[in-house]
């Protein structure tokens, strides 16, 4: 696939811009906060619908704008696409498929895959498990769009779910200071709460790990490459419930007996214990955990063989390699690691990358590139 023309209109620090890609690298260079990243963040939105910079579209909006717009057209093997992505600072956004509104915004996801690396994604390592929880849906919403949808149906259940086991805390604690014994019916309906929680966290569990399966061996081979075959990486799904085998009804039962087990925990503490929004992913090198003892350049090393297996898998699911993002990576990144990226790189993925200086590139990189000029919300060719 490959991003032809990109047009925003008052997203960000964006008035009006519009951007040709006139080669399968594009450099974007400029100094900090003029809108480098911000011109990757409305390519991941138009991938994914969800940016890992911010949670809310006013945030996207031009600051005196009530309306961002963020246009595309994009080419795939099956021919030509418009994309289209209306964002407001109060109200929904909409989103269009060839200039035709679509009612459901699961039929957008799945179009323009990207596999974006930025600064940021150190915390895949020493960040919170959160953090690879968000990381490994971003991966299969590209992969399986339906997973969206799941995941929010789970999200929805498990906020129902919560809302009960506080309102229970609540009585229960009213009911022993009044010393009356709280009703059954909350009882009754948690159980119907329960069979809804498992039904719809198996199925994100299912998903995440059969992702993790794929995703690992990749992964594995990137990273000993990288290290020169010195280090073993193992990259191993933790779920907060069991899995041993991919069996809809065996996660289910497994999930239903963690409740029960769980119970009164949760409602003492009003919360639900037992899903996969605990879920985790755990990172080894040689065996030793690389959150804990990973040096910095060993987890730099980690991410890195993350985000090549990345588009490499999404690569063998879609038929077609998606669009890489490097958000100012290479900074961070020493110079054997800059080349193994840029070597990985070639002309293979359409590449996107930011940066403050063009250092960082030989003059074979620099002489096949789209050298762009960022500067305060405007983009044209450097020189």
């Amino acid at each position: 696939m490959y991003l032809q023309r990109l047009n925003l209109r008052q997203f960000r620090n964006y008035r009006d811009c519009l951007v040709n890609f006139e080669a399968p690298k594009t450099i974007l260079v400029g100094n900090n906060a003029q809108g480098k990243s911000n011109l990757l963040e409305a390519v991941e939105l138009l991938s994914t619908l969800k940016s890992h910079r911010s949670g809310r579209d006013r945030e996207l909006v031009l600051e005196d704008a009530s309306i961002g717009q963020i246009q595309a057209i994009l080419e795939r093997a099956y021919g030509s696409v418009e994309l289209g992505l209306t964002l407001r600072s109060q109200g929904r956004r909409t989103v269009a498929l060839n200039r035709e509104s679509l009612r459901r915004q699961l039929d957008f996801l799945g179009i323009l895959n990207a596999v974006q690396f930025s600064s940021l994604d150190l915390d895949l390592v020493r960040g919170s498990p959160e953090r690879r929880r968000n990381w490994l849906d971003s991966i299969l919403t590209q992969l399986e769009p339906v997973y969206a949808y799941i995941l929010q149906q789970y999200n929805q259940v498990l906020r129902q779910r919560n809302a009960l086991l506080k309102t229970m805390r609540k009585q229960q604690e009213d009911g022993t200071k009044n010393g009356v014994l709280s009703s059954k019916q909350p009882q009754v309906e948690l159980s119907l709460w329960d069979a809804q929680l498992a039904t719809a966290g198996s199925r994100v569990t299912r998903r995440r790990a059969r992702v993790i399966q794929r995703l690992a061996p990749l992964a594995q081979s990137w990273h000993a490459s990288i290290s020169g075959k010195t280090e073993l990486l193992e990259v191993t799904y933790a779920p907060n419930v069991n899995l041993e085998k991919d069996d809809p009804k065996g996660v289910q039962q497994a999930f239903l007996d963690k409740l029960y087990h769980r119970r009164l925990p949760e409602q003492r503490q009003g919360i639900t214990l037992v899903g996969p929004h605990r879920d985790d992913v755990e990172f080894t090198i040689n065996q030793t955990p690389a959150r804990s003892y990973g040096s910095q350049g060993q987890q730099r090393t980690l991410v890195l063989a993350l985000k090549l297996a990345e588009l490499k898998l999404i690569e063998e699911v879609v038929g077609e390699p998606p669009l890489l993002l490097l958000d100012d990576v290479l900074a961070e990144l020493d110079p054997n690691r800059q080349n193994q990226l840029l070597d990985a790189i070639q002309d293979r993925f359409q590449t996107l990358i930011t940066t403050t200086h063009l250092g960082a590139f030989d003059s074979q990189w620099l002489n096949s590139s789209q050298i762009l000029s960022v500067q305060a919300g405007q983009i044209q060719p450097l020189g």
